[in-house]
């Protein structure tokens, strides 16, 4: 990411191939095919840290694929060890080793570059994802903390969709329609960093509320099709 960060524009075109070639053509390929629904109008000129459940290994292509905004992701060192994807992730994210405080520090830093250079930043904040029975799990604060340290405005994005249709365990999971949907953004121009659970709550309820009032019942589905496949 370093490298791309210092030619102007250069993000934007790795990002763009990410966006159009990589993550479209990738789920086309394994048969899911995308539907967006905003549900409020995002400036386009703003930079946003956005947030999304994550409950799939496609989330990371549906985000990139579904955002209209130029990002960067922040994520656990580890996922550079995935074969072809970690060689892209190194050069395309901030990394963080949750177990060094040093790291987790240089995320802020390393936020401001990228806001500098008129990028959003997207995390996945969820603590334990892989939990199939959890229709969205807890929340870490470290996405909260970083969005009122940089005046960023939270906007949520809900995949409605992953859980059923491609979840961690994959054998019963199927082709189709991915439903996303943004969410109105909350601001966050005068918080303090003791704000940062507050906001992270109505976050975390206006995801929740979202995958709740699915018309389809995608999620909640899902958690009844797992615990039939590995409880019974």
């Amino acid at each position: 990411m370093a490298a791309s960060l210092l030619f102007p524009n250069g993000y934007r075109y790795v990002f763009w191939l990410g966006k159009n070639i990589w993550a479209r053509f990738t789920l086309l390929g394994m048969g899911f095919w995308v539907k967006t629904e905003f549900k409020t109008q995002l400036d386009p000129k703003q930079n946003y840290m956005f947030v999304a459940n994550h409950s799939s290994f496609i989330d990371i292509m549906l985000m990139i694929w579904a955002s209209k905004h130029t990002f960067v992701f922040v994520g656990k060192k580890e996922l550079v060890k995935i074969p072809i994807f970690g060689s892209l992730y190194k050069r395309t994210a901030i990394m963080v080793d949750r177990t060094s405080s040093k790291s987790r520090y240089e995320v802020y830093k390393r936020a401001q570059e990228v806001l500098d250079k008129g990028y959003s930043v997207c995390i996945f904040p969820e603590k334990e994802y892989s939990d199939e029975t959890a229709l969205l799990n807890s929340f870490k604060t470290g996405a909260f903390k970083i969005a009122i340290a940089h005046q960023l405005p939270i906007c949520p994005m809900v995949f409605l969709d992953c859980k059923r249709k491609y979840p961690w365990g994959t054998s019963y999971g199927h082709p189709g329609l991915l439903r996303v949907s943004v969410l109105p953004p909350t601001a966050t121009a005068g918080l303090k960093s003791e704000d940062a659970l507050v906001l992270l709550q109505k976050t975390y309820d206006a995801i929740h509320t979202e995958l709740l009032n699915d018309k389809k019942q995608a999620a909640v589905n899902a958690i009844k099709v797992w615990k039939r496949y590995n409880l019974n």
